[in-house]
C-alpha cells in the first residue's frame, strides 16, 4: 500500500485515468483538472509544477488520487480513508480541498486548521426552467464577446477568492467548443454560465456570473437552466454544478430549477504549521 507521486500528467491518467472514471461525478474535479492538463500543457493552471498522486491499496488496485497545480489547493479525489495517514506522510501538505470526511481526517495531522470555504456538490435531477422566464434569451458565447467574458471571469475569481491565473486560457478553450453562454436582455449580457467539456458522460455547471447591477431578475437561474438542458441534450448523463455553501441564495436557486445535493467538500489551511 503506497502513495506515488509523478509530473506527468500523462503518466498519471494512464494509471488512473480508468478508475477515475468509474466515479466520474465524486471525481469531477480530478477529471477536469487533468484534461485541461493534458490538453493545454503543465502550467495550464500557474507557473508551478503540478504534483499527481495514486495510491494502491493491498490489493493493487488504483483506491485515491490527489491533484495539485500551485497556486490553487491540492485537490483529493475518492480516496480510501487507509491511504489518508500515509499521505500526510508523504507530502508536507498545509491545505486541502477534498470530501468532508477525507478533508476533516487529513487536517487531523495538523497542529490547527481553518475551513476556508465549504462547497457542495449538486447533481442536477428533473431540470425545472424558472417560470416565467425572466426577459431576454440566451446565446452561446464567442470569440468576439472575448473583452467581456475576461472581465466577467476576473471579477468572479476575485469575488469567490481564486487567483484567477488560468482565466484567459478557460475562456479561450470554452469558447472553441461554445462551453459560455450569455443571457442577454434587451440586447444586453446580464448575465453568463459556462459548462466543462464532457468528460465520462459527465459535465460541471461552472462560472455562473450575474453582475450586481442586474441581480435579482432570475437571470442566472435561466442561464443556469439553459445551459444544463443543453448539456443533458448533446448526451450528458451527468450534470454536476458545486456552490459555496455561505451562500444560501444561490443554493436555492440551484435546487428550485432541479438540483439535488449529492456531497460536500472542504476547503481547509493548517495552522500553526510552517
Amino acid at each position: 500500500m503506497t502513495w506515488t507521486f509523478a509530473d506527468d500528467v500523462d503518466v498519471f491518467l494512464d494509471t488512473a485515468g480508468a478508475w477515475l472514471a468509474t466515479r466520474p461525478a465524486d471525481n469531477t474535479l480530478v477529471l477536469t483538472v487533468t484534461a485541461a492538463l493534458r490538453r493545454d500543457g503543465r502550467h495550464a493552471y500557474g507557473e508551478g509544477d503540478p504534483v499527481l498522486g495514486w495510491w494502491r491499496g493491498a490489493d493493487g488496485e488504483i483506491a485515491g488520487t490527489l491533484v495539485h497545480t500551485p497556486p490553487y489547493p491540492p485537490m483529493l479525489g475518492v480516496t480510501a480513508p487507509e491511504a489518508i495517514t500515509p499521505l500526510a506522510h508523504a507530502l508536507p501538505l498545509t491545505s486541502i480541498n477534498a470530501d468532508r470526511a477525507t478533508a476533516e481526517a487529513l487536517a487531523a495531522h495538523w497542529p490547527g486548521h481553518r475551513v476556508d470555504e465549504e462547497q457542495r456538490l449538486y447533481r442536477l435531477g428533473t431540470l425545472v426552467p424558472p417560470s416565467p422566464a425572466p426577459a431576454g434569451r440566451p446565446r452561446t458565447a464567442t470569440a468576439a464577446d472575448r473583452e467581456l467574458l475576461l472581465d466577467w471571469h476576473f471579477t468572479f475569481a476575485g469575488q469567490v477568492g481564486q487567483p484567477g491565473t488560468h482565466v484567459e486560457r478557460l475562456v479561450d478553450d470554452r469558447t472553441t467548443y461554445g462551453g459560455l453562454t450569455l443571457w442577454e436582455d434587451a440586447g444586453v449580457p446580464v448575465s453568463m454560465a459556462g459548462v466543462s467539456r464532457n468528460i465520462a458522460d459527465t459535465v460541471r455547471v461552472t462560472t455562473v456570473y450575474t453582475p450586481t447591477e442586474y441581480r435579482g431578475r432570475g437571470y442566472a437561474a435561466a442561464v443556469t437552466a439553459e445551459v444544463s438542458r443543453a448539456a443533458r441534450e448533446a448526451g450528458a448523463q451527468e450534470v454536476l454544478l458545486f456552490t459555496d455553501l455561505a451562500n444560501p441564495t444561490s443554493n436555492g436557486v440551484y435546487r428550485r430549477i432541479g438540483y439535488e445535493a449529492l456531497s460536500d467538500r472542504l476547503l481547509l489551511s493548517a495552522v500553526g504549521r510552517a
